[in-house]
């Protein structure tokens, strides 16, 4: 053996000449036709629009059913950010157009920024729902499309590939996700990212230019979806360990290669995200920890193999939703793969291990899938396992990494699972001696798909966004606010009241909402979802929100706290979807005197 390993060395013992991208393995064809790919793209889409269908049947007024606050937040800072477009500049990273006076980071919160941008001309022409459905249909397709490209770059067969893509892109973790997490749902990024470090690792491509690539998907993806690309790090990193351990006579001689690789990825992705990091981490709302309960976002061990009712295939006890944390909230119901592929994969794993593709595959996704469980004791088989057994449990309390919640390794574990599943179907499939029967060749994809069919996603549950209340445009338009002038709205938006954010975000008025649906800061720092200033803040706004609502058990607050608030608020007008004589209208009356008028549905009050 020579005493420096060429460079394409390590690449070749990884992706074995036999079966390079340009090349489709088992059938002695040497090039797939060129639109056969075509075909497959064009199937995915086709699946994504069955999926959405039912959102494009109207998509300016439907929306996902399930996690209804969380869409209307994310069609709120979609049309925050088109607004700023519109006015000729990016989005500000700390903003009061939501929870005035205080502001909101947008760096702590699912901004969404880079889609957002993106897609402003579509906003701003047809609506942020709109904007949201295409943003969801290409999350599929392109999630699918994307690691169909790279499963062909690493010498997967065409159909192996395309069936591998498939599987990650409509997989429960991303069919689910797309319930209302937008951001989890467009994973296009995290199979890129992966391909860019496997081509640093192994010597594919020039090591700075490699870098250059890796620090734009990193940076993309950090506007996209912070989490996840977090998530997508631990997975390269452990794809990188298993590397360096099973190709120790490879890994010296690339030291020098990945370190200029990675420094030229560290450079561009300060140079782009440095700034909106700094506001993050140290510039004003500034926050620490996580608002949730970390307990409550893991996977379990009946997830695996319990269908969700967003499977075409599932039972009368499949999760349905009804939670609103835990394991049956459908948004983080994400590691189900059900027993016919678990058998596959682990089948797989054990026959071509010998593969080092399927090996690095396997590796992964089995530590995914054990991270994705969390670090607290687990029951199995009626005996209690410590949590010390799991992996999470020794870095859920480092810095930064435990902010992560568990359960959504669930998403590079399926991209994970979803090679396994491509890199073996080709060698089995290229297994069959020459002039082996179509049924010989053809059984092991046949078997793969018959596994897959438990994952067959239904069509997404919608419902109407909440419509604008009659006279809403009207109002603003005769109260004549400035755009950054702070307005209280009754319902005053929080939590699981969110349709002013929806109206805002529909209409664009007002430009700057007091209260919201939001992560924020308290007092000490610590993070904590919709903080408004003044503990007592909240017990205001809940009575309001009470007399809204007509209910009859409200205890109205101390009026010296009310009108502290109010000093503390200084909103500059007041509206409120109620009728005159109500009690709401009368109650508001008492600390802002008559309504400066109404019309239709809403009772105004210009305060300045």
């Amino acid at each position: 053996m020579p005493e420096k390993t060429p460079r394409n060395e390590v690449a070749v013992s990884l992706v074995p000449a036999a079966v390079e991208p340009s090349q489709v393995s088992g059938d002695g064809r040497t090039r797939a036709r060129t639109w056969v790919p075509w075909l497959i793209l064009c199937c995915y889409l086709l699946g994504a629009i069955a999926v959405t269908w039912r959102l494009w049947a109207d998509p300016a007024s439907r929306a996902q059913v399930g996690d209804r606050e969380d869409v209307d937040q994310f069609a709120f800072f979609v049309r925050y950010a088109a607004t700023a477009i519109a006015h000729g500049h990016l989005p500000a990273l700390v903003t009061t157009a939501l929870n005035a006076p205080r502001g909101v980071n947008m760096m702590w919160n699912t901004s969404f920024l880079l889609p957002a941008i993106v897609l402003s001309p579509l906003t701003l022409l047809a609506g942020p729902q709109v904007t949201l459905t295409v943003v969801l249909t290409l999350g599929f397709a392109g999630s699918a499309a994307s690691l169909f490209w790279v499963l062909r770059q690493w010498g997967a067969g065409l159909w192996p590939a395309a069936l591998g893509g498939a599987l990650y892109g409509f997989s429960p973790a991303i069919a689910d996700s797309a319930i209302g997490h937008y951001n989890f749902a467009f994973a296009v990024i995290p199979p890129l990212m992966i391909d860019a470090v496997l081509r640093l690792v192994t010597g594919r491509g020039r090591p700075v230019r490699v870098g250059l690539w890796l620090g734009l998907l990193v940076a993309a993806q950090l506007f996209i979806a912070e989490e996840v690309a977090a998530d997508t790090a631990v997975a390269a990193v452990v794809l990188v360990a298993a590397f360096a351990v099973t190709h120790r006579h490879l890994v010296r001689d690339r030291v020098k290669d990945v370190a200029h690789g990675l420094a030229a990825s560290a450079v561009l992705v300060l140079a782009t995200c440095g700034y909106a990091l700094w506001v993050q981490f140290f510039g004003r709302l500034a926050q620490r920890g996580s608002p949730w309960i970390a307990n409550d976002f893991t996977s379990h061990l009946s997830t695996f193999v319990t269908p969700p009712a967003t499977m075409l295939i599932h039972t009368a006890a499949s999760p349905a939703g009804r939670a609103t944390s835990g394991p049956n909230y459908l948004p983080e119901y994400l590691a189900y793969l059900g027993w016919p592929l678990l058998v596959v994969l682990v089948a797989a794993a054990i026959r071509y291990w010998r593969d080092p593709r399927v090996r690095l595959m396997a590796i992964t996704w089995v530590v995914l899938e054990l991270l994705s469980l969390g670090g607290q004791n687990r029951k199995f088989l009626g005996v209690v396992y410590p949590g010390g057994l799991l992996p999470w449990h020794w870095l859920q309390a480092l810095p930064m990494v435990g902010a992560i919640l568990p359960d959504r390794f669930a998403i590079p574990a399926d991209g994970a699972a979803a090679a396994v599943l491509a890199f073996a179907l080709d060698l089995a499939c290229s297994a069959a001696p020459d002039g082996a029967s179509r049924v010989r060749r053809n059984w092991p994809f046949a078997v793969a798909v018959l596994a897959l069919l438990p994952l067959i996603p239904l069509p997404l549950r919608v419902g109407p966004t909440p419509p604008v209340p009659a006279g809403w445009q009207a109002a603003f338009a005769r109260l004549h606010l400035a755009a950054n002038a702070p307005v209280l709205v009754v319902p005053v938006p929080y939590s699981h009241l969110t349709q002013p954010m929806r109206w805002q975000a529909d209409t664009g008025e007002p430009g700057s909402l007091i209260g919201g649906w939001f992560v924020g800061p308290t007092q000490s720092g610590q993070a904590v979802t919709e903080f408004f200033g003044p503990p007592r803040v909240r017990n205001a706004f809940l009575y309001l929100d009470k007399l809204w609502s007509g209910s009859s058990d409200a205890q109205p607050p101390p009026t010296v706290n009310v009108r502290a608030d109010l000093a503390y608020l200084r909103p500059a007008a007041v509206v409120a979807i109620t009728g005159p004589g109500s009690a709401l209208e009368r109650y508001l009356a008492a600390f802002f005197g008559p309504p400066t008028f109404s019309v239709g549905r809403v009772l105004a009050w210009r305060l300045g």
